[in-house]
């Protein structure tokens, strides 16, 4: 068994199939060191949007979190720490970049082929593989022309320069999603000048994030059923955050209205809130969580620009009214090629068939796991499992214990591979598109959805339809490969 990626998903699964008792697994990671998207996002103010008592593994449940939503280097801790005594660590090797994988329709195994930092070429043979490099693990830069002309210096805040004093710089950031509200208030008192360059407006509700005091701190660490019941809360909210998301015209009402007070309350300016309010029905993109900014926004120092970006120059960004903004710096908040999924590696399944090539109108998989035509291929965070109101590590956590159910089957069925259905993968792929409609996700362009509409990243139910659903291996959507 070879597993590609260290993050959540990979430790995840390698996690379930020691603890069921398969230890030949082999863990290849790119970077240095385990922790994925964790390992890579150190930009100032890094935190998770989702609480901390759920975002993480529930064979592995921490009561010491520091604050309701932790920082990036706690929950990188977290990751090592949870590697290291379940004996994940021991199968990892770092410094291992994937180039492609291929299945051999005569030895019925995957050969893999990954690359070191000095480019020596390494092939490895599985007979199965799992895919967890996840959905926001390669940053996307802007299309813009003349991206190379920029004189100043320049990074992706998911590639962050820390060696870059941004002290008394004049800085622009573009973008102002989920990662841009967590470092642009870090930043700002900091440097010269600050502009931000926003495309679209987000429906903001509140987190100030502070740490526990030292009540609810003991509570949580001392007192089991308290952590318990804390956990259950969390569950519970985040669930209800889909519902709103899932019915626009009732619940949703309820979650813009608590925007909006929030919003209203914050944005004193009235020139910024006119151009920092959304224009799209709440929860259509991803709702963000920030108390710091908006005020931020405000600042003195900080100027937003809502004018496209025309085009880059030695200087800095050139908008659409003619004007150049001369910056210093520039960084990209521009997000992920979510929809890359684990490309530009290269996929090829049985006959030779490619998986760019199958997924040509848009990546889909059964249960966001397996795709037809890629025997013992499994995908961890694959298509149509991101959550807008959940934790992505309860949806991981599913998907392991799926994997491993699954090689359970072929061992169990004395088979050497097994392959998902077309008419399966095609039904499940059916009926999750048509539970899109009616919600929130179908009324505005984002980076849910390809070109053509299709929604290709997110569930459209809550995360305990999602564990229902892939709580059994059923061998009927199997072929089993003798």
């Amino acid at each position: 068994m070879l597993i590609i990626g260290t993050g959540f998903g990979g430790v995840a699964a390698a996690h379930d199939l020691l603890a069921h008792g398969v230890t030949d697994v082999t863990v290849l990671e790119a970077a240095p060191r385990l922790g994925g998207t964790w390992h890579y996002n150190r930009y100032p103010g890094a935190a998770c949007d989702v609480p901390s008592s759920f975002y993480s593994y529930s064979f592995a449940q921490r009561r010491d979190w520091s604050r309701f939503c932790s920082p990036q280097a706690e929950i990188l801790g977290y990751l090592d720490s949870v590697a290291k005594e379940y004996g994940v660590t021991q199968h990892v090797i770092t410094d291992a970049h994937v180039t492609g994988c291929h299945w051999d329709d005569q030895t019925r195994t995957w050969a893999v082929t990954s690359h070191d930092s000095n480019d020596v070429e390494t092939t490895r043979s599985a007979d199965a593989i799992v895919l967890a490099t996840g959905q926001l693990n390669q940053p996307a830069l802007p299309q813009l022309d003349g991206l190379d002309d920029f004189a100043g210096h320049s990074f992706h805040s998911a590639r962050w320069d820390h060696g870059y004093d941004l002290t008394g710089k004049r800085v622009a950031v573009i973008g102002t999603g989920a990662t841009s509200v967590q470092f642009v208030p870090e930043i700002a008192p900091e440097v010269e000048r600050l502009t931000v360059f926003q495309r679209t407006g987000n429906w903001i509700l509140p987190r100030k994030n502070k740490p526990y005091s030292r009540t609810v701190a003991f509570l949580l660490r001392s007192v089991p059923a308290a952590h318990r019941l804390w956990r259950w809360v969390m569950s519970w909210y985040l669930g209800s955050l889909t519902a709103m998301i899932r019915h626009p015209r009732t619940l949703g009402l309820l979650g813009r209205a608590w925007s909006v007070a929030f919003m209203r309350g914050q944005l004193k300016d009235h020139d910024v809130r006119r151009k920092a309010w959304p224009d799209y029905t709440f929860g259509c993109k991803r709702v963000l969580f920030s108390s710091a900014f908006l005020p931020a926004l405000q600042r003195p120092n900080v100027e937003l620009v809502t004018e496209p970006i025309t085009r880059m120059t030695p200087a800095g960004p050139q908008t659409a009214d003619g004007r150049v903004h001369e910056v210093d710096c520039v960084i990209f908040g521009t997000g992920f090629r979510a929809q890359d999924f684990m490309f530009p590696m290269e996929i090829i399944g049985a006959g030779g068939h490619s998986l760019r090539e199958e997924w040509s109108a848009g990546p889909k998989a059964h249960l966001g796991i397996t795709v037809p035509g890629f025997p013992s291929m499994f995908l961890l965070y694959g298509p149509n499992t991101n959550t807008s109101g959940g934790s992505m590590i309860f949806f991981l956590e599913a998907q392991a214990a799926y994997v491993r159910k699954a090689l359970e089957l072929i061992r169990d069925r004395g088979a050497a591979a097994l392959d998902v259905r077309v008419e399966v993968a095609g039904t499940s792929d059916r009926k999750v598109q048509e539970r899109f409609a009616g919600t929130a996700w179908t009324q505005c362009d984002s980076w849910y959805r390809n070109e053509s509409g299709r929604i290709v990243s997110n569930w459209p139910g809550y995360m305990r339809q999602y564990a229902a659903d892939t709580r059994v291996v059923d061998p009927g959507d199997f072929t089993l490969i003798r």
